[in-house]
């Protein structure tokens, strides 16, 4: 299955390391674990620290309870550590207050007992950035974190051991000590509890499914072998809390189950799953409405912990593109699903990913390409914000920061026909226990595009109130209507309240969705939006005095029996404010609170409101000034609501601005921007070098220096060469003048493969989406007997496969050539010498800064030549572009330095390189990797696709200096292949209030010893 062999190891009592019992036949058949459990005895859950503690609501972090909302961001793929700090501040300004990370083994550890963590792939910057935006951290540093990586995170060296991964393999176990140890005591220096802002620790990743013939039915999960990666985490230091990240809620070492239990039970959950090509169907089969009744049989004294929940998407090789993946996961995801896991009681919830990066380097497996934008709410190319779902995040994190009753409401089953006659509308209720009470509202069928009509009865002060109270005239529909009910527009999901206190006033009731709430000097504002124009709303306010309407349009206020009511709806793009004495309600549309921002401010002071920016990454009061650090596109008015009195001042990036009053004290100002001229170099101007990279297939090369590969080890893991390209040349006497190799090679899903005789193609694999291994059948005519020949074989290593089931092993499937035979006629076999490379050093890599995924085996990787100033005039390169290309197959470098000079400390200025669209070469197949000072920033496959822009970063590019592109160009098949488009462009300049970015150290070429 998935072209790769497995191979079944047999354990022994001398392989188990911590004293599993791994049955290997049983007769009970195998099941999912039904029994659930948890000690309440808490003493038997003793914490070693008191920062930060939990009870079956959420956590408490120094005391204070608070709701964990979080994004997964991965710093090693976004090399660039002076932009870490960019990232966090726009996790913040969602509303967000917590990342959760991954750490990959492989980058860290490329050769087994040297563990290095320096450069791009150090923590402590990225831990001080965290401290700096005011974001905790949840670490997953495990051995095996799947992730879409090469080896789910694994180093390749560990393909070699013998015994199961994720096991108690005796040789498996031992080797994880050493990374496992460094990086959990790089992690606990930065715990809270050292001043850090690390609060949870994962042990392990979706340890979830088990190979039933090697676990029999009740070895699996292994408790013994959870006992001891816990008790490696706490021997380095680890004093908070333990968590795993189940692959569903599926009861996995939840607290109270002994041995290997952790503290705090999570899961994983994907609703959508990852066919992003029909981004309009959703999967409802897979709605989950059980997660809170789930949760009280399986941990019901822990807060309900969602470890990941989806958030984008990954997508294949020939997929439809990350753009889909995010519609597949966008607005209307988010405010159905995010809110049905509100409904649940969610108090740890962390969407995976928030910003995805770029595989750059060979870090990704073959199931996905080089971007890992992952349709996230953070795009990756240039972090920009421009997709709808980031808004959207923004409006419901701000809810849950002001709303700390949610936290210990009692989520009930959504109901269908109690609270509402339309059996169209199910409503979920939390229940607040004298802190008002939540109501979730959704279509019966939550992928339904259709608007429904519908009223609510809920109970309220002890009495039952159908909503709403009254019909309201809606004139700018068609056909003007007088409407006596709500409407829910399909996809859509709203969050309503009842006996809600805003800072001491009673919000009997609320229809409409709820941004924010503050309480300034002079006044107190209650932010609330609408859906679609078409959506009515009602808001019961507990108060007696008289209102003011401000720019009101759409609104009627009347008294009640419980004060004051509002009815209303919006129009797009207006605000109306209802002000009730130093009490207003601001009331909008959704696409106009998307406008609205709620940075904090230090101490104890409350948040500043502020319209209008691109962002607003953090403000601050400096005597009678406000500063705001904001990012711009656009010419914008910026509105900043409950500044302190006696500001006089707005300073916005430290720009003085000129300001005039606004509606209820608010100040105003305009932020003009005129976006900066942009010299970008046309590529195909540049002076390019270019020189062969593939010389091995002639027969004269001189392999000597090659490690010498044994006929059933053509694998490049035997050797140490773990990612990009293998080249094997074998050699044989031709036992006559024709003759046939049969050939089975294996790169991953999508990989490629070439094979020359004496230089010339014998036959290309193109590769194709499904596809890990190939078996071909070569014809080799017009020899000469008793000749000597030479065949050369290069593979595409595509990442190895992760390693999800334990104890299937699939991450060990090798790369090379799996098998082969030589035959001239039907009884006569020849064997073939053979010699393999990889990466120059293999394991004992060159390039220490860039890491040992970031070259493969080609003759100029090897040599250094995709590094900066290669000695492109020392007679070895010629002239020639990647435009003109290569006429036959084989690999081509092409190689060129361009300036940039770009006003990069006040712009943030995306850059990305175009390629040519998909199947457009008509000379056949290719591929091409993409150089840019040394890094290894794209692998791009003309007959697959999708990628064809690949975004790089500030800091990887100089934007005010010199810099050195590469090209190396894969010609598969006979016609050759160049690239007829190639060009460097910038999407939109942002004037920015971020700190300047760090120029990454980009080591030029040096002669390198040993190189061949």
């Amino acid at each position: 299955m998935w072209g790769y062999r497995i191979v079944i190891f047999y354990f022994t009592l001398d392989d188990v390391l911590c004293g599993a019992s791994l049955s290997l036949f049983s007769s009970t058949p195998m099941t999912f674990a039904t029994q659930f459990w948890e000690n309440p005895d808490l003493e038997k859950r003793a914490l070693l620290q008191n920062y930060v503690t939990w009870d079956e609501h959420s956590l408490f972090v120094k005391g204070e309870r608070i709701m964990i909302f979080s994004g997964e961001f991965h710093p090693f793929r976004l090399p660039v550590p002076s932009l870490w700090l960019d990232i966090f501040q726009k996790i913040k300004a969602l509303g967000f207050n917590c990342v959760s990370f991954y750490s990959m083994w492989a980058l860290l550890e490329g050769k087994q007992g040297s563990f290095t963590s320096e450069g791009v792939f150090d923590f402590e910057p990225f831990f001080d950035a965290a401290m700096e935006a005011g974001i905790y951290l949840i670490a997953r540093p495990r051995p095996y974190i799947n992730a879409e990586v090469s080896f789910g995170g694994y180093p390749g060296w560990l393909q070699r051991i013998s015994g199961h991964l994720r096991t108690c393999s005796s040789d498996y176990l031992p080797a994880t000590d050493n990374y496992v140890s460094k990086i959990s005591t790089i992690i606990a220096k930065y715990q809270i509890t050292n001043g850090g802002p690390i609060i949870l620790y994962q042990v392990e990743n979706e340890y979830t499914i088990g190979s039933p013939i090697i676990f029999g039915t009740n070895g699996f999960p292994d408790a013994d072998y959870m006992h001891y990666i816990e008790d490696q985490a706490r021997n380095a230091s680890i004093v908070i809390p333990l968590i795993n990240n189940d692959a569903g809620p599926l009861d996995h070492n939840v607290p109270g189950s002994g041995t290997g239990e952790v503290d705090i039970y999570g899961h994983d959950f994907y609703p959508m799953q990852f066919d992003c090509s029909n981004p309009s169907s959703w999967n409802i089969l897979l709605f989950p409405t059980y997660f809170h009744t789930l949760h009280q049989i399986q941990s019901p004294s822990t807060p309900y912990t969602l470890v990941e929940f989806q958030a984008g998407s990954y997508d294949p090789w020939g997929g439809s593109g990350f753009n889909n993946c995010a519609a597949l996961t966008g607005e209307e995801f988010e405010r159905v699903y995010y809110k049905n896991n509100f409904a649940a009681g969610v108090a740890v919830l962390n969407l995976y990913m928030i910003y995805g990066g770029t595989n750059w380097g060979n870090i990704g497996y073959p199931g996905g390409y080089t971007s890992y934008d992952y349709g996230a709410a953070i795009a990756e190319d240039g972090r920009t914000l421009v997709r709808e779902k980031y808004a959207e995040l923004k409006l419901e994190a701000n809810f849950l920061k002001v709303s700390p009753g949610y936290l210990t409401a009692v989520p009930e089953l959504p109901i269908i026909g109690i609270y509402s006659s339309n059996l169209g509308v199910a409503v979920t209720k939390l229940e607040g226990n004298e802190t008002g009470d939540f109501y979730i509202v959704r279509q019966t069928d939550p992928s339904s595009t259709s608007v429904i009509d519908y009223t609510l009865t809920l109970p309220i002060s002890a009495r039952s109130i159908t909503i709403p109270l009254i019909n309201l005239t809606i004139p700018w529909l068609p056909n003007t209507i007088t409407t006596g009910s709500l409407t829910l527009d399909g996809r859509d999901s709203k969050l309503m309240v009842t006996n809600y206190d805003v800072h001491g006033t009673n919000v009997v009731y609320c229809t409409a969705d709820i941004l924010t709430h503050q309480q300034f000097d002079n006044q107190t504002v209650l932010f609330v939006y609408s859906g679609s124009s078409r959506e009515r709303n009602e808001l019961a306010l507990a108060t007696t005095t008289p209102v003011k309407l401000h720019g009101a349009t759409g609104v009627n206020v009347t008294g009640s029996g419980y004060g004051q009511l509002l009815s209303f709806t919006t129009t797009p793009g207006t605000r109306s404010i209802a002000q009730f004495g130093n009490f207003s309600v601001y009331i909008m549309d959704r696409n106009e609170a998307y406008t609205y921002w709620i940075p904090e401010l230090d101490g104890f002071q409350p948040s500043l409101i502020v319209k209008g920016p691109y962002l607003v990454r953090n403000a601050s009061i400096s005597g009678n000034a406000v500063h705001i650090a904001a990012d711009f596109n656009i010419t914008t008015e910026v509105e900043i609501i409950g500044a302190p009195l006696g500001i006089t001042r707005i300073v916005i990036n430290g720009v003085e601005q000129s300001m005039t009053p606004g509606d209820l004290g608010s100040l105003v100002t305009t932020v003009h921007i005129s976006a900066p001229g942009l010299d970008i170099p046309d590529l195909s101007s540049l002076d390019w070098k270019y020189i062969d990279s593939l010389p091995e297939i002639s027969a004269d090369y001189n392999d000597t220096a090659w490690p010498t590969a044994a006929s059933g080890e053509l694998h490049g893991s035997t050797y140490g060469f773990h990612a990009g390209m293998l080249i094997l040349r074998g050699t044989f006497t031709a036992d006559g003048t024709s003759g046939t190799l049969n050939l089975e090679t294996q790169g991953g899903t999508a990989f490629a493969s070439s094979a020359w005789l004496n230089g010339s193609l014998l036959g290309s694999w193109t590769g194709d989406s499904s596809t890990a291994s190939k078996s071909q059948s070569l014809s080799l005519s017009e020899l000469t007997n008793g000749a000597t020949y030479t065949v050369t074989v290069l593979v595409d290593n595509m990442g190895y496969d992760e390693n999800f089931i334990v104890g299937l092993d699939a991450g060990k499937a090798p790369r090379g050539i799996l098998s082969y035979s030589l035959s001239f006629g039907l009884f006569k076999s020849t064997t073939i010498d053979w010699k393999i490379t990889g990466n120059l050093g293999g394991e004992d890599y060159v390039d220490m800064v860039r890491g040992p995924l970031n070259e493969g085996g080609l003759y100029i990787e090897r040599q250094g030549f995709h590094q900066p100033n290669p000695p492109v005039d020392g007679g070895k390169f010629n002239d020639a572009s990647p435009f003109d290309g290569i006429g036959s197959p084989g690999v081509g470098f092409f190689t060129a330095r361009f300036n940039l000079s770009l006003p990069s400390k006040e712009w943030d200025i995306p850059l990305a390189f175009q390629v040519p669209g998909i199947g457009t070469n008509t000379a056949g197949a290719y591929r091409a990797q993409l150089w840019v000072n040394g890094w290894n920033f794209g692998r791009y496959v003309s007959n697959l696709g999708p990628q064809t822009r690949f975004p790089v970063p500030e800091g990887i590019l100089n934007y005010n200096g010199e810099n050195w592109v590469g090209i190396s160009l894969w010609a598969l098949e006979a016609g050759g292949a160049s690239l007829p488009e190639f060009s460097l462009s910038a999407g939109t300049p942002v004037w920015t209030g971020r700190t300047e970015v760090t120029l990454v150290g980009s080591p030029s070429w040096t002669e390198r010893l040993g190189a061949y």
